[in-house]
This record gives structure tokens, sequence and C-alpha cells, in this order.
């Protein structure tokens, strides 16, 4: 359709979302026809399912095809081909509800279960159209009841011996699982299960291969953005043992960074913070932080490890590991403003609540005393200068002889 600007396309022909002619015509339950490609990414993508030209909720997810409305645009294509305009092809009949539930229902049977999972697997990774469709038919259901059962059996299936086609079978379902990309309402019904099938990905995050341990972590970081407090609070000391052990492993980019936003998400709630450091999140945290060089997951590790020295158990893990203060000390005016701003509070916490006269020297001869100074010179933000200002008034008796240190400063805390 290179020369379809030199003809005039009628409007109703056009895609609202994409503005292009619409190659597969469907009408939403409110009346209103997308181009499916289009109209599914936006389902897909988009928290709430709302029509994106009325704003009213769909009450049904199917979409409709509209056959005449496609008839009449193949036909204006025909006749337009002289001006360039390419005829749009008869699409393919999407999957149907039908027949992902005949599939479910035969997974149900040992027999064709991993035939059926196959099936489902290709489904997902190929077809768009079908998540919504398999959510609705009751795959989330299906598969979380499968994780549920065949993590229970793993213990049994190491005596037996059969441990591979269980670990296939789990592997599998949370494949499909995941890549579903479920709505939010879905993701609280996979987190409102009495707890089991968060321990049911727990125990995959501990003895699961690689690709499944990642992608239980991405699925955990989605179903707790929508939990409840009282689930939050509840999560017990394992799960944090498995998630800071997913992060020490560095499985992939991706699993690294869903397991520093689970963390972050889920730290503030009860006891968490102290199951968190009780798991070895801060020394992990520090090591990590040695050799990052992206930037958006130094800032996430900051956020984190910032969070966690908000309780004494976390400052003094960080002090007690030697390189804690140089490492957070390193990482500021060297990554990010909000990075700088995440180290100078770690910084603040420790010179407020936990620094002795011994702490307080070895964050002189580590060189925090002349980086905070510098913080003063540079442009890095308000919130920032008067944290380090706050962090140099603090320990000014012990640092009064440092050649850096502003003499206003000093002479509000005579020798």
């Amino acid at each position: 359709m290179d020369n379809n600007n030199e003809v005039e396309v009628p409007p109703f022909f056009l895609c609202p979302i994409s503005l292009e002619i619409m190659r597969d015509p469907v009408s939403l339950s409110t009346g209103i026809t997308y181009d499916r490609e289009s109209i599914e990414t936006w389902l897909s993508t988009s928290k709430n399912s709302l029509c994106p030209i009325t704003k009213r909720p769909i009450s049904d997810m199917d979409l409709t095809p509209n056959h005449n409305l496609r008839r009449l645009i193949q036909s204006w294509c025909t006749l337009n081909s002289s001006h360039g305009i390419e005829r749009i092809p008869t699409p393919k009949s999407p999957i149907s509800k039908a027949k992902i539930a005949k599939i479910l229902r035969d997974a149900e049977k040992p027999q064709l279960q991993q035939k059926c999972l196959r099936w489902l697997r290709s489904i997902v990774s190929h077809n768009t159209s079908a998540k919504r469709c398999m959510e609705a038919t009751g795959a989330v259901e299906f598969l979380s009841s499968l994780i549920n059962t065949t993590s229970q059996n793993q213990s049994l299936a190491l005596e037996v011996g059969s441990l591979v086609d269980i670990k296939t079978t789990s592997d599998d379902a949370l494949y499909i699982l995941y890549h579903l990309q479920l709505s939010e309402l879905g993701l609280k019904s996979l987190v409102a299960k009495d707890s089991a099938f968060t321990e049911s990905l727990t125990r995959i995050m501990q003895r699961g291969p690689y690709e499944s341990r990642a992608y239980g972590v991405l699925l955990l970081k989605s179903m707790f953005e929508v939990a409840e407090p009282m689930q939050i609070i509840t999560l017990r000391q394992e799960f944090f043992a498995e998630a800071v052990q997913v992060l020490h492993d560095q499985i992939s980019h991706q699993a690294t960074k869903a397991t520093l936003k689970l963390l972050i998400n889920l730290c503030p709630w009860g006891r968490n913070r102290i199951k968190a450091v009780e798991s070895g999140a801060v020394s992990v945290l520090i090591e990590l932080l040695f050799d990052c060089s992206d930037r958006r997951t130094s800032e996430l590790m900051l956020m984190l490890l910032e969070m966690l020295c908000q309780c004494a158990e976390g400052r003094s893990e960080l002090l007690r590991h030697g390189a804690g203060i140089a490492v957070v000390s390193k990482r500021i005016l060297r990554v990010s403003q909000m990075a700088s701003e995440r180290a100078v509070r770690i910084l603040l916490s420790v010179s407020k609540f936990s620094a002795t006269a011994s702490v307080a020297q070895e964050m002189l001869q580590l060189g925090v005393a002349a980086k905070l100074c510098l913080v003063l010179q540079v442009d890095c933000g308000r919130k920032i200068k008067e944290k380090a200002i706050e962090i140099l008034k603090l320990h000014a008796r012990v640092w009064r002889h440092s050649p850096c240190i502003p003499s206003n400063l000093l002479s509000s805390h005579p020798s």
C-alpha cells in the first residue's frame, strides 16, 4: 500500500487504534470494530478491559469477525489496485474456545497430557488472540493446579526415579502460564489460592531449571503487584531465601530485575525487610553492585539496599561486610541522580542510627567525606545536597581534620 495516500480511504476502513486500513476487522461487545492485531495488543497490555473508544467495560472478550466490512475493504483494494493498493488476503480463522476447551479436557488424561501441553505451548508462543481465550476457558485453573500437583510430587519422584517427566510437565505448564500475560483478575486468582501456588513457585525457584526459575520469579512479580497486604505479610522465610538465591545466581538480566522489583514491592510490609536481610539479601546486593554496569539495575539494587538499611539488622549486615560502605560510596555521582540519592540515603541511615566512632573513621578513610563534599559542589539536586550536609554535620567532630570539610560545618561542632 505504498501509494494509498493518492486515494481517499473511507474512514470506516481505518482501525481506530492504528489509523491504518484494517486487515482483519473484528467487533467488540461494545459495537466498535478494530483491526484484530491492534485490539489484541491493546487488550493484552491494558490492565483494565475497557473499549478504547467508548471507555466502557468489555463484557465479553470474544472478538467477532466483521466479514462484511472485510469484504468491502477487499473489494475497495481491488478497485484501487491501479493506485498501488494491494488486496488484503482473507485471514485464517483464529482458534476457538471450543478447541481450547477440548485440549484442556484432553490434558487431564495422563496419556495425552504431554502432547496437549506442547499444543498449548505452541499456541501461546505464536497466537496472540488465543491468550485471552485460554484464560476465559479455564486454562489458569488447570495450569496452576498442574504446577501444584507436580511440585508436591517432586520429592516422591526423586525416590522412584521419574523426576524428569514431572519436571517437564511443571516446566511446560509454567511456561504457558507466564506467556498467557494474565489479566489482573487472573493474577489475583493465583495469589488467592491459600498460598499453595506461591509455595509451589518457591519450590520451583529452589529446584527447577534456570528457565523455570526465571519464569517463576517473573510470574511472582506480576502476582504480588496486585496482591492484598495480608497476602504479602504472611509470606514465609523460605520464599525470601529462594528469591535472594535467584538474585545471587544471576539467571538472566530479566530475572534479576524482576527479583529486585519483587523484593522492593514486598519489603515495606510487616517483617519482610528482616526476612530478606536474614536470607542474605544485603551481602548479595553488595557483591552484585561491585560489577554491575547497567544503570537501571544499579538503581534497583540501591533502592532495595536503602530499604533494607531502614532496619537495624540491614545496617548491621552492611557494616559487617568489608566492602559495604565502599561500594555504596563509589556509586555516588557515577550512575544517575536516582542512584546517587539512594546511596546517600543509605549512608545517612548508617550515620544516624549505627555510626560508632570507628565506623565514622572508616568512612573518612574510604573517602566518604570527600565524596559528600563533592556532592555539595556539583549540580545533583537539592535533596541529595541536604542529606549530604546532614551526614557531614553528624560526623563533623570525627572528620574535623579532613581538609575537604567546609568551615561552616566545623564551626557548628567545635572540638
